[in-house]
């Protein structure tokens, strides 16, 4: 058996830190080792006990999400940081990547998405909420609108099916792999074996990064 990914919660609010430890004791694979109420905490629980994953909340007493995201990126690479916050502001969702988070979720997410989050960061990869990636595509193609034209894109090796452009086209929306399912009356994990198939054939790492390349090919 595999070592427990370990985890710091990091949230102003004693409660919802408290419902989340609650949660996430319930997966043998999860370990909370540390929690810290704001940005300074984040930041010495860290440099103590150099987690897997920390779970940041954004604004906070102190120094907040995204400052001390910033900090601990720079001293410890191999600190993971997942945002966790009630907002969806699109200037603190790239304050925060920007700083060196690796996923994005709203407190709203349901628990099974939390857990997949950490799960899928844990393995290098990373997590956007659904609603958040959309939004992502936005401001990328804002910025690219007032940069000079690049070297137009090699196209892909293999061309993604019909299905998988649906699929694509559902992710790019914001869409996440339940509702997708929904949408195309297909099973939740063929909607995940699709997803598999179009990072994939996009070189890509994550669903995001698959999203951002297919509007570069125009495919979105």
């Amino acid at each position: 058996m595999s070592a427990p990914i370990r985890l710091v919660l990091v949230d102003d609010q004693a409660l919802f830190r408290e419902g989340l430890r609650i949660l996430l004791s319930q997966h043998a694979n999860l370990e909370i080792v540390a929690e810290a109420g704001n940005g300074e905490e984040a930041i010495a629980a860290a440099r103590l006990h150099v987690p897997d994953i920390m779970l940041m909340d954004l604004r906070m007493p102190r120094l907040n999400g995204v400052e001390a995201t910033r900090q601990i990126r720079q001293e410890m690479r191999s600190v993971r940081i997942i945002v966790l916050t009630t907002f969806e502001d699109d200037e603190e969702v790239y304050e925060a990547l920007a700083a060196g988070a690796t996923g994005y979720l709203l407190k709203a997410s349901p628990s099974e998405r939390v857990v997949e989050a950490i799960e899928l960061t844990a393995r290098g990869e990373s997590f956007i909420e659904p609603s958040v990636t959309a939004k992502l595509l936005n401001h990328f193609s804002r910025l690219a609108s007032g940069q000079p034209k690049r070297e137009a894109p090699q196209p892909l090796a293999e061309p993604l099916s019909a299905r998988e452009h649906d699929v694509l086209t559902h992710l790019a929306n914001g869409r996440s792999n339940k509702e997708i399912a929904h949408e195309l009356g297909i099973a939740e994990g063929t909607v995940k074996n699709h997803m598999t198939n179009v990072i994939s054939k996009l070189g890509a790492l994550d669903r995001t990064q698959a999203a951002l390349r297919a509007r570069e090919l125009g495919l979105i």
